[in-house]
């Protein structure tokens, strides 16, 4: 019995020393949290400030800096859209431009005016639909009531009482594009 006495004695010592080595480790960590705390208190208000303060200038700079990046961004993505909003006009009418070309080619030997009358009405013609499909739109001013958001009065004539106040003749036409006024029209108003 004097072996396993001795075993079981040594066994406790392990076991107690292992308790120990915890407890110590324990305590360690323990005073490390502490520690952390007592240096949190030790720091006077000035200083737990200045470091609050610090902390939010970092944040105010970062938010200013990546808004300052995306208003920079924003213009330069604005400048391309402006400069390149007339790219599907301009591909549109490329085939207008082409068969300009080819009437004027064709009529330096053509000695029928009818021919010629025809290519120039066919080219005005698919001139005219491309401007529509854009959204372009004449104003039909003549006969009517002189509108200042839509006309430009260039002078004034004397009419008859029916036509005071109208369009009596349309000098050059106006035109909306997508209902907004992009050329007024320059007309002769009755007076």
């Amino acid at each position: 019995m004097g072996r396993r006495n001795k075993d079981e004695e040594a066994d406790r010592n392990t076991q107690a020393s292992e308790e120990n080595q915890n407890t110590t480790e324990n305590t360690a960590e323990n005073q490390d949290l502490e520690a952390e705390e007592t240096i949190t208190q030790e720091l006077s208000l000035e200083e737990q400030l200045e470091v609050k303060l610090t902390e939010l200038n970092d944040k105010y700079l970062r938010l200013y800096s990546d808004f300052e990046n995306f208003r920079k961004r924003t213009i330069k993505e604005k400048g391309d859209l402006i400069m390149n909003a007339s790219e599907g006009v301009v591909k549109d009418m490329l085939p207008i431009l082409d068969d300009f070309e080819r009437a004027i080619e064709n009529n330096v030997n053509s000695n029928d005016p009818d021919s010629i009358k025809e290519g120039f009405q066919l080219i005005y013609n698919k001139f005219s639909n491309v401007l529509l499909a854009k959204g372009l739109k004449a104003m039909d001013s003549k006969g009517e009531v002189f509108d200042i958001d839509h006309h430009e009065a260039i002078t004034n004539i004397p009419v008859d009482k029916k036509q005071k106040g109208k369009v009596v003749d349309v000098v050059e036409k106006g035109y909306f594009l997508n209902d907004k006024v992009i050329r007024y029209a320059k007309v002769v108003v009755g007076q």
